[in-house]
C-alpha cells in the first residue's frame, strides 16, 4: 500500500475511533438513569440534537458514498437514539420532552422531503445537504458559548467535562483534516469553531483548576 493510502486509512480510522470516543461519553449519563432510574442533572436536548445531526450526516455520506460518514453517524445514530430511548422511560414529564422530539424529527422529515423529492440533480442536492449539515453542526459547536460565559462569571469550571472537551478537540481536528484532504468545506469547515471552542475550555480548565474551584466555593460559603 502507498503512503498516501496509509496515511488516508489511518485518517479515517482516527475519525472514526475519535466521533465515537465523543459519542461514548453520553453512557456515564445512560448508567447514571440506569442505576438510580431518573434524570437529574441529564440534560435531554445534547441527545435529540446529536441524533438529528447523525442522521443529516448520515445521508449527507450515503449519497456522496463516504463509508466513514456512514459508518460513524450510523452508529452515533442508534447510540443517541438509545440515550434518547431510556431518557424518555424515566423523564416523569414526558410532554415536553415528546414535544421537542416531534417538532426536530418533523423539521427533519421536511428536510428529507425537501431533499429527496424537490431536488432531483444529485449534484446539486448533495451541495445544499452539505449545507444544512455544516450550518447545523457550527449551530451545535456555539451552542455552549454561554455555559463558558458562566465559567468565567463564576470562575469555576465544574459545569465543564474535560474528558469531553479533549474528545471534542480530537474529534474535530481529525474531521477538519478528513474535509481538507476530500477538498469538502462542508466537512472541513464545520469542524473549525470545535477546535476553537476546545482551546477555549482548555485554557478555562488552566485559568480555573478544580483546586481552585473547590476553594472559590468556600470562600462563597
Amino acid at each position: 500500500m502507498e503512503a498516501g493510502g496509509v496515511a488516508d486509512t489511518l485518517l479515517s480510522g482516527a475519525c472514526v475511533l475519535f466521533t465515537l470516543g465523543m459519542f461514548s461519553t453520553g453512557l456515564s449519563d445512560l448508567r447514571h438513569m440506569w442505576m438510580t432510574r431518573r434524570v437529574d442533572n441529564v440534560q435531554f436536548l445534547p441527545f435529540l440534537t446529536t441524533d438529528v445531526n447523525n442522521l443529516s450526516w448520515l445521508s449527507y455520506g450515503a449519497l456522496k458514498g463516504d463509508g466513514t460518514l456512514i459508518v460513524v453517524n450510523a452508529v452515533g445514530a442508534v447510540l443517541q437514539t438509545i440515550y434518547i430511548l431510556v431518557y424518555l422511560h424515566y423523564c416523569p414529564r414526558k410532554g415536553t420532552v415528546l414535544l421537542q422530539t416531534a417538532t426536530l424529527l418533523g423539521v427533519l422529515l421536511l428536510g428529507f422531503g425537501y431533499f429527496w423529492l424537490l431536488v432531483p440533480n444529485i449534484e446539486a442536492r448533495l451541495q445544499q445537504l452539505g449545507l444544512f449539515c455544516s450550518v447545523f453542526t457550527i449551530s451545535m459547536y456555539l451552542s455552549p458559548l454561554t455555559d463558558l460565559a458562566k465559567v468565567i462569571q463564576t470562575k469555576s469550571t465544574q459545569r465543564l467535562s474535560f474528558s469531553l472537551t479533549i474528545a471534542t478537540l480530537l474529534t474535530s481536528a481529525s474531521w477538519t483534516l478528513y474535509g481538507f484532504q476530500l477538498r469538502d468545506p462542508y466537512i472541513m469547515v464545520p469542524n473549525l469553531p470545535g477546535i476553537l471552542t476546545s482551546f477555549i475550555r482548555l485554557w478555562l480548565f488552566w485559568k480555573y483548576p478544580q483546586e481552585q474551584d473547590r476553594n472559590y466555593q468556600l470562600l462563597q460559603t
